[in-house]
């Protein structure tokens, strides 16, 4: 919890226009915290289950065979029909979210590794490192069009 609250204070760029969690619950926990961190308690938690897979053990299995650190690249040389079908699933929410803001605005998503790469490979094709724990990306629209930079 120590280490969500200075990620908070200190990483962040509020305000965001939404908060929005896989529906896991240490997500939604640390959405609390971080919504908080930033001064932004009146602002609801979206939850967007389309954003957590529905085969979660399948990518563990994947993620364990492929070896600590795997990005998904190495995921999708054990099993390309996971990758590149939930790669489509998990980003096409992640654009419902993006498209649902505000012209301008920003949102905090939290979830869990490698389904957050994933639906960043969905949005952007662009594969991303593994992110750590309290680690994140930024996502920014250019016209229609989704990148990536790190996150300051």
């Amino acid at each position: 919890m120590a280490d969500a609250e200075l990620i908070g204070r200190g990483r962040l760029h509020p305000p965001y226009a939404a908060f929005v969690s896989t529906g896991a619950a240490r997500a939604t926990q640390m959405l609390e915290i971080l919504r908080h961190a930033v001064g932004q308690d009146q602002t609801p938690i979206t939850v967007a289950p389309g954003l957590r897979s529905s085969v979660e053990d399948r990518w563990r299995q994947v993620a364990r065979a492929a070896g600590k650190g795997a990005d998904l690249d190495a995921l999708r040389a054990l099993d390309p029909d996971l990758v590149e079908r939930e790669s489509w699933l998990l980003g096409s929410q992640l654009r419902q979210v993006a498209e649902g803001l505000p012209d301008g605005g920003r949102a905090l998503v939290v979830g869990h590794s490698p389904t957050n790469e994933a639906a960043v490979l969905g949005l952007t094709s662009q594969v991303v490192p593994p992110l750590g724990k309290g680690e994140g990306i930024v996502l920014i629209e250019d016209g229609r069009r989704y990148r990536v930079e790190p996150l300051d």
